[in-house]
């Protein structure tokens, strides 16, 4: 096996004017060590298990070391933190090693992250805690297993150094694959700059790379706008079915290709209620668990705002233009939730009063605190001539309380007289059995932060990429968290 790397980059963004990014190497670090390496990810990317788990692999993701064909860059990007602009924000520690194409031909984004002060720090360090990159990690990898476009990680590593927060803390980096680093906020950059050369350079370079099936649409700049909407919408609706709450959805976080972008304070839901919010940062509720298609639309709002000199040169007709590909985001946004929610329910048509129903069984589940995941998963295995009345009762604080809806629920699954083995395997399917529960991530941080042990990473890990599988041998990690264990709030930790 090759003692080095090889690394089949094929480097486009570096490529763009240099007031997109600022070229910056990453900093070396002390004793970096490996915590664990994605090994599918790794062979699907075309690299070498065995040359990125010697020492040449470890330089590479610790920032010691440049792949050759490596040209490190940090992004420039602004955006509208918590609803308040903020002009310049940029990878303040991250850094962009390059492309790569992959075995299927797919482009994708090597970053580092944590590796350092960039030129967009703003006074920080540039660094990351160990237990933000084990939290990114967890979370990306177990959202990619329940079928959500996300960013991926390669690698996670220990620096050998002390990272300063509220505390100090072992330092990590994270090496983390995206199909695009390119966001709502990197538009605004060049918007706010009016700069609208930059702006079609980069649209035209999102088309390009991204959709480059719009290329020769009469309106690609418009066209453009519309496909952001539409895979938005789908990827907020995809998030609501696994109860995800993404804590932190500024325009700078929100992926121009309906990728999962950012996991600092996320949270699943454990107990159902509309307006969770676990966000420790967010204190007026703005990213709550149901206000999360409502913040996607203002974002894409943002995003068609920088766009009106490419709709058309007349204002008002950019902005007639902008507005009706922007009315589309609801009707998308309702259509992939719906078709979510029959599944989750295991209804195969569609038919009137379905959603009723759905929302139906989610107030039932607010007033008496069921659990989001066990409630649907429960429903999956349920048997309609169960004498006991079902499994979903035992989620609940009155179990009566939900007879009614499930005799309802009964009925309409008997109009539609699919066989009882394919519906409770097709909800299996769409109900994840594991999540990542906040308290699980926690033991995960708190071991890896406090004792230096990934044990509980492995573990979970090796649950959460089968989520949908039984594991009965896993069976405390499907439990929701006992009063001791609950995590009210979550933290970015960066």
């Amino acid at each position: 096996m090759p003692a080095e790397p090889i690394w089949p980059f094929d480097n486009s963004y570096a490529r763009l004017p240099e007031r997109f990014f600022a070229r910056v190497r990453p900093t070396p670090v002390a004793q970096p060590g490996l915590v664990r390496l994605n090994e599918p990810l790794a062979e699907a990317l075309g690299l070498e298990v065995a040359a990125l788990r010697g020492k040449a692999g470890l330089a590479m993701f610790a920032g010691n070391r440049l792949p050759e064909g490596a040209e490190p860059i940090a992004l420039a990007y602004a955006g509208h933190q918590f609803g308040q602009w903020v002009p310049q924000l940029g990878d303040g520690r991250a850094v962009l090693l390059g492309e790569v194409v992959d075995r299927d031909g797919r482009r994708r984004d090597i970053q580092l992250k944590g590796s350092g002060i960039t030129p967009f720090s703003r006074g920080g360090d540039g660094r990351a805690p160990i237990g933000p990159v084990v939290r990114e990690y967890l979370a990306s990898e177990a959202m990619h297993a329940l079928g959500i476009p996300t960013t991926r990680s390669l690698a996670a590593v220990t620096t050998g150094e002390p990272v300063l927060r509220e505390r100090v803390e072992p330092g990590g980096i994270l090496t983390r694959v995206a199909h695009s680093h390119v966001r709502v906020g990197t538009f605004e950059y060049f918007h706010w700059r009016e700069d609208v050369d930059a702006l079609r350079t980069l649209a035209d370079y999102v088309i390009a790379r991204h959709y480059p099936e719009l290329a020769d649409d009469a309106r690609p700049h418009l066209a453009l706008l519309k496909a952001v909407i539409d895979r938005t919408a789908e990827l907020v609706a995809h998030w609501i079915s696994v109860g995800f709450i993404h804590g932190v959805m500024n325009t700078d976080n929100t992926s121009l290709v309906g990728e999962t972008l950012d996991y600092g304070p996320f949270g699943f839901l454990d107990a159902y209620h509309p307006r969770t919010c676990y966000s420790a940062i967010d204190i007026e509720n703005r990213y709550a668990f149901d206000q999360q298609p409502r913040i996607a639309h203002w974002n894409l709002t943002r995003l068609a705002e920088t766009l009106l000199p490419l709709l058309h040169e007349d204002e008002d007709e950019a902005v007639a233009r902008a507005g009706e590909a922007l009315n589309g985001f609801l009707p998308r946004f309702e259509a992939c939730h719906h078709a979510r929610l029959r599944a989750k329910l295991g209804l195969a048509e569609s038919r009137r009063g379905d959603i009723d129903l759905a929302h139906e069984l989610l107030d039932l589940m607010a007033r008496q605190q069921a659990d989001f995941t066990q409630v649907f998963r429960a429903l999956s295995d349920e048997r309609m001539d169960d004498p006991d009345e079902g499994r979903a009762r035992r989620c609940f604080a009155r179990p009566e309380a939900l007879d009614g809806w499930r005799a309802r629920w009964i009925q309409r699954l008997r109009q539609e007289g699919r066989p009882e083995p394919a519906r409770q395997a097709a909800m299996r399917a769409v109900n994840p059995k594991f999540i990542l529960r906040n308290h699980l991530a926690q033991w995960a941080v708190d071991a890896a932060t406090e004792r230096g042990d990934f044990g509980p990473m492995d573990q979970l890990l090796q649950v959460l990429t089968r989520p949908y599988d039984p594991q009965p041998e896993a069976e405390a990690l499907a439990a929701p968290p006992r009063p001791e264990q609950q995590v009210y709030q979550t933290f970015c930790g960066t």
